[in-house]
């Protein structure tokens, strides 16, 4: 393996040439803020070692239990992995890593910016206040699901997937810090939900913006308050997570646009923000036990 310096990324896309193939998928443009996802099949390959400012990162290897070998140096210090599909290795800011792997395998790589990190749990925290630990191949079945549900959003709805993954996202962080990090946060808890004023200040800005891309921090910055805390006691107030709270109020603008019968339902599901016909269509039978037509004929 190389004893050269590390490679220093600057830019999201200046990863994807230093492999053979090209990734599967990526958020490049999924709108997604603060994170990128992607997903990759790589045949043997010696990777050069790099690090980067920019994230801390991830790899999720989704390979099955078949056994990869790979000789792998990271912070200065080799390891010989024998990885299978579940694994994880944690990549934290600035660290160099490099790896020389024997056989094609599929990984998911996610990256997450060092503040938006840092402000899951606390949002005036400091990126400098909590470090991840370096952490070579190791079982973590918690992340191996989020990775999983992240790939899954990506590939059946890349441009309405931006609130449900900055929720991943976030849970992926608070566990992050639970169990990799230097400091380990203090969760509070919190069994009242939001004022009244506060959810009605959220829920407003919902129907107001139902039509866009919806983000965990976007509307946390609202009350304000850290995505966790947000998430958790918006649930606690309406019952449902914030995702599936803006899904039941496009369901519900659409049933009211339906039976207007102004409009097609492709235009009614692109009004209320749904990426296509076939979403709304997926949505409403699923909430409602009827397809969008069958609204719109009564």
């Amino acid at each position: 393996m190389s004893k050269e310096k590390p490679l220093v990324i600057t830019k999201e896309d200046e990863v994807f040439p230093l492999f053979p193939r090209l990734p599967i998928l990526t958020s490049l443009q999924a709108g997604w803020q603060g994170a990128l996802f992607t997903y990759m099949c790589q045949p043997a390959y010696e990777f050069p070692e790099v690090c980067t400012p920019l994230w801390h990162s991830l790899i999720i290897f989704t390979h099955g239990a078949r056994v990869i070998h790979a000789e792998r140096k990271m912070d200065g210090r080799k390891h010989y992995d024998a990885v299978v599909g579940g694994d994880i290795i944690i990549t934290p800011v600035n660290v160099g890593h490099q790896a020389a792997w024997d056989a094609e395998g599929d990984f998911i790589l996610v990256a997450i910016e060092p503040q938006i990190f840092a402000r899951a749990v606390d949002e005036t925290a400091d990126a400098e206040q909590i470090q991840l630990v370096p952490h070579f191949a190791t079982p973590d079945p918690l992340i191996y699901q989020i990775g999983l549900a992240l790939k899954g959003i990506l590939e059946n709805n890349p441009s309405g997937s931006r609130l449900y993954a900055e929720t991943m996202l976030n849970a992926l962080s608070v566990h992050l810090m639970e169990h990799y990090s230097t400091r380990k946060p203090i969760l509070k808890v919190y069994k009242n939900g939001l004022s009244q004023r506060q959810l009605q200040q959220v829920i407003d800005y919902i129907y107001e913006h139902l039509n866009q891309n919806l983000g965990l921090a976007e509307l946390a910055a609202l009350i304000p308050m850290s995505p966790h805390y947000f998430s958790q006691l918006f649930k606690q107030s309406t019952g449902m997570t914030p995702h599936n709270y803006v899904i039941h109020c496009r369901v519900q603008r659409a049933q009211e646009l339906l039976l207007k019968r102004e409009l097609t339902i492709a235009e009614i599901a692109h009004l209320v923000g749904f990426a296509s016909q076939s979403h709304l269509n997926f949505h409403c039978k699923r909430l409602m036990g009827v397809t969008p037509k069958t609204i719109q004929q009564r």
